[in-house]
């Protein structure tokens, strides 16, 4: 024991020296290549190992001869393990530089392609996680693309809607300041309808820029589904009377809601007027609500034939209208956008789908606590 404690402590100050000096030079290569920093520390494993053992040799009085056999072993081994160190290094390296042309092509083209090769766990996972950005990335820009594509359709539509009208009311307008209107009451009348219209276009614009900027404040109360249905009902009857159509409550469970009382009215509201007007005459709408493990379901089933498949995802999207325009004629695809963004500042969700003859849209909302 007496001989075991000196030769530690000679191999520690040994190796503790190299190992100092090894820290050092590390601190000074810290801003050199990969490859370099770990040569070098390598490079120090082997120096203090070294170190350590070359000290105790000499400290033991081993003949020249004996030292010269440890000193060539050690410098053989040392050589070696520098020589693996830097091939290890090297392919580490080339995965990083792999890596690294993979992540330049991530910002030039903004698709990510992680290199075919096996890395180390570290590299595997930064991969891992650039894949998961760029995707996330690539999904943001096709959200993107598609709102750009559906704010120009907006502007296009609104820019008609609004030209045909105004076109109609200055020529109205000039007919009764001119005097020759044959019949002036009619052209007032005309005039008011017209006026409407633009209200409620602007309205409607109002409402969807408030949902957009989420500035839509909502005052919830408990209200009866039964309640709620029932006012839209008597609310849409006329209109349903108007254009032959046959206006039902299918199945409506008094199950209490906590909702914004006058938003959801307006949903309803759009969704009963965009069937009726949808729905051929003697066709039927009908309207259910019931309480369901999702939540409570609000339905509006019309007559109107269906939508086509390629088109369902796009029904609730702002300015869309497809090629059998699906919101009233005198809207601008504005009615379906407002739903959804009511339904989802309400927490819950808007859906369509083709049902047998027509479409049935819902809307899902959370149950009211107990």
């Amino acid at each position: 024991m007496q001989h075991i404690l000196p030769i530690a402590l000679f191999a520690f100050l040994g190796a503790g020296a190299a190992g100092l000096l090894g820290a050092l030079a590390l601190r000074l290569l810290r801003h050199r290549s990969l490859i370099v920093a770990l040569t070098a520390v390598a490079a120090v494993a082997i120096l203090t190992m070294f170190a350590g053992t070359l000290t105790v040799a000499r400290r033991m009085f081993l003949s020249q001869h004996d030292l010269s056999v440890v000193t060539i072993v050690l410098t053989m081994a040392a050589v070696v393990s520098l020589a693996i160190a830097l091939l290890l290094g090297r392919w580490v390296v080339a995965r990083s530089n792999a890596l690294t042309e993979a992540t330049r092509s991530f910002g030039d083209d903004g698709s990510f392609a992680a290199p075919p090769f096996a890395a180390t766990a570290e590299l595997a996972a930064l991969s891992r996680e650039l894949e998961s950005t760029s995707a996330k990335l690539t999904q943001s820009r096709e959200r993107e693309r598609a709102l750009e594509k559906s704010r120009r359709e907006l502007v296009a539509w609104i820019s008609h809607d609004l030209r045909t009208p105004l076109a109609g009311l200055r020529a109205m307008s000039e007919a009764l300041e001119d005097g020759v209107a044959a019949d002036p009451d009619r052209y007032l009348r005309q005039i008011r309808v017209e006026v409407e219209r633009l209200n409620s276009m602007v309205g409607d614009l109002f409402e969807l820029s408030r949902i957009h900027a989420g500035a839509l404040a909502l005052t919830l109360s408990r209200i009866s589904l039964y309640d709620l249905v029932g006012d839209a009902l008597a609310g849409a009857d006329p209109i349903a009377r108007e254009h032959g159509v046959h206006l039902i409550g299918d199945v409506i469970e008094p199950v209490p809601v906590e909702v914004d009382g006058k938003e959801m009215s307006r949903v309803l509201d759009n969704l009963l007027t965009n069937a009726i007007r949808r729905t051929p005459v003697d066709g039927t709408v009908a309207v259910a609500a019931e309480l369901s493990p999702q939540g409570v379901v609000l339905s509006v089933t019309d007559g109107c034939g269906g939508i086509p498949e390629e088109d369902l995802p796009r029904v609730f999207d702002t300015g869309w209208r497809g090629a059998h325009a699906r919101t009233p004629p005198a809207g601008a695809g504005l009615g379906l956008a407002i739903v959804r963004g009511i339904v989802e500042a309400h927490q819950g969700h808007a859906a369509v789908r083709n049902v047998t003859g027509g479409c049935r849209f819902e809307v899902t909302l959370p149950a009211a606590r107990v």
